[in-house]
């Protein structure tokens, strides 16, 4: 089972956002490297739900995949900031369900990240550490997830 982590700028929507609804849309993405990692996800797959953009960068929960991937409909939608012209042709984007799975008591932030990978070689691969990274989407691998899980505070 492959896992995953989602960024989400607070302000846009949170991880509380998402435990209100339960289960909610994760859309807008136009990338497409991005957008091949919603295709690749499953039901039942879990994902690190990240905060970006905000006063305290990094983990704050977990969420699950709740279906397959489907269009975007905010890549057809006029009024949406999301809007792509180009795909009232051909929908290129892709959207997929998401259910709140937990909330974590505090952030494992972003410089925390960084300093358990100086200490950790399972993190020495992990895509949010990569300088440049801005992928909305990606792959957790095993060994990174259980380093991450191991690091959350009860």
């Amino acid at each position: 089972m492959t896992r995953w982590l989602l960024k989400s700028e607070p302000n846009e929507f949170s991880i509380d956002d998402l435990k209100q609804k339960t289960i909610e849309p994760w859309d807008g993405i136009r990338n497409y490297q991005a957008r091949n990692f919603i295709r690749q996800m499953q039901p039942g797959e879990l994902a690190f739900f990240y905060h970006s953009s905000c006063k305290e960068v990094g983990i704050i929960g977990i969420v699950e995949i709740a279906g397959t991937y489907y269009e975007d409909p905010l890549a057809v939608d006029k009024n949406s900031p999301y809007f792509d012209k180009k795909a009232l042709d051909s929908n290129p984007w892709s959207a997929i369900d998401v259910r709140f799975s937990s909330k974590f008591s505090s952030v494992l932030t972003l410089a925390t990240l960084k300093k358990l990978a100086l200490k950790d070689q399972r993190l020495a691969d992990f895509a949010l550490l990569k300088k440049g990274n801005r992928l909305s989407v990606m792959p957790v691998s095993d060994d990174q997830w259980q380093c991450i899980m191991e690091n959350i505070a009860p």
